[in-house]
């Protein structure tokens, strides 16, 4: 991390940052209508509904939408993806915390750990979604139709992909802690011989 000129110092507070739009990120993949759509536009879904209109309609029933919360793999989907949301919640939190005194570095470990466990929850939530609509709605029956998954599902892979590099960045931390502290001697790279 040295080597490459990213000093600890700077480095204790890109970490929250980089939380912080993997939340915005999860917030978008759970609010977005975008998960998937069919090229002709005729059929939108989000993580919570799939409807027949194009540009999504509101999920309600009376436009002809259907609440995806009625499919057991629907649940699964989406209460995967929000536990794996407040957990990144709760680490943002704690990195704050964790980050601010020298006595709560221990806590650096746990935080990517738990952050480690909220990418499992995504990645099981991101890959049961696409699995089991297709399974279930047959979207292969009509080769004449392609169904792209959209935006909304790109921001839940760009989240995780956040969460699985932050948690790496919080389990090594502690190994730099007089760097992080401002303890170190500066080393030089260059010796005279």
């Amino acid at each position: 991390m040295l080597r490459c000129g990213l000093a600890c110092e700077r480095c204790r507070w890109i970490l929250p940052l980089l939380l912080l739009s993997a939340i915005a990120f999860d917030i978008i993949a759970l609010s977005g209508r975008g998960w998937l759509q069919s090229d002709t536009h005729i059929q939108t879904s989000s993580l919570w509904w799939r409807c027949w209109e194009e540009g999504g309609g509101t999920g309600s029933p009376e436009q002809g939408c259907e609440s995806l919360m009625e499919y057991a793999w629907g649940r699964a989907a989406a209460a995967t993806l929000f536990c794996g949301f407040i957990i990144l919640v709760i680490c943002f939190i704690l990195s704050f915390f964790a980050l601010c005194g020298p006595q709560m570095l221990v806590f650096l470990r746990v935080i990517g750990g738990l952050l480690a466990l909220a990418a499992v929850f995504q990645i099981i939530s991101l890959v049961i979604y696409p699995v089991k609509y297709t399974q279930t709605f047959n979207l292969h029956l009509n080769p004449g139709v392609t169904y792209i998954y959209n935006w909304a599902y790109g921001f839940g892979w760009a989240a995780t992909i956040i969460l699985i590099g932050c948690s790496f960045f919080f389990c090594c931390l502690p190994n730099y802690e007089d760097d992080l502290l401002g303890n170190a001697k500066p080393r030089y790279f260059y010796t005279s011989a």
